[in-house]
């Protein structure tokens, strides 16, 4: 954790997380910064990214000189927006300035906060980006046991007495953390506006494949 008082180099941070979707990736920034009682920035580097030579680099100059400023948790959400390979077939002067102008306050700046990346898409990422980082955590899909875990836990307060959850288990391959409580919340409205508390094992599995056919529309 980090210290009170001026850090010493030991103390300066900086991960990347990456993983699918929905697998807890900001969640785990907000738990850091209310675990050190640090205020939690996030920085959307898809929004940031302008189309004006040298407008994107004058921001991050802004943001980086912040954190010298503010001691504070900075999340640099959908990285990959920034970090896409220098020698990508598409890529552009400018977007290499830009990811240069990145690594390079990267190096210089040695900030009193803890400084996250998250990205869905970790392939698309220059190499040297990971270099930069003092620890790589990757996050995965739940496993079977896991998602219904999730399932079993966001529907404490209703009565899953007559759910077969082995019957259930098939339909939560694919589901990440985030989409399986979606799919509680939407079970439990279900059986509330039956006026019932009680799910059964259709109404979990029915909201399930409801959820699935979202991601294809």
């Amino acid at each position: 954790m980090l210290a009170s008082g001026p850090p010493r180099k030991s103390e300066w941070f900086r991960l990347l997380l990456v993983g699918p979707p929905g697998t807890g990736k900001s969640m785990t920034a907000a738990v850091l910064a209310h675990e050190l009682s640090l205020p939690l920035f996030t920085i959307r580097l898809d929004g940031l990214i302008s189309r004006f030579m040298g407008e994107t680099s004058a921001k991050l100059r802004v943001i980086f000189d912040a954190t010298k400023r503010t001691r504070a948790v900075y999340l640099f959400d959908e990285f990959d927006a920034l970090g896409a390979e220098r020698g990508a077939g598409n890529d552009v002067g400018e977007a290499r300035r830009i990811l240069n102008t990145f690594l390079l306050f990267l190096d210089e700046t040695m900030p009193e906060s803890l400084v996250v990346a998250a990205t869905n898409h970790p392939g698309l990422l220059d190499r040297a980006l990971f270099r930069r980082f003092d620890s790589v955590i990757s996050y995965d899909l739940p496993s079977r046991e896991q998602a219904l875990e999730v399932l079993q836990r966001r529907l404490l307060a209703m009565d899953t007495s007559t759910v077969d959850w082995d019957e259930v288990a098939p339909h939560v391959e694919g589901f990440s953390q985030a989409e399986l409580v979606r799919v509680a919340e939407a079970s439990a409205k279900q059986a509330i506006l039956q006026e019932s508390d009680a799910l059964d094992t259709r109404g979990i599995i029915t909201a399930l494949n409801e959820r699935r056919i979202t991601w294809n529309d």
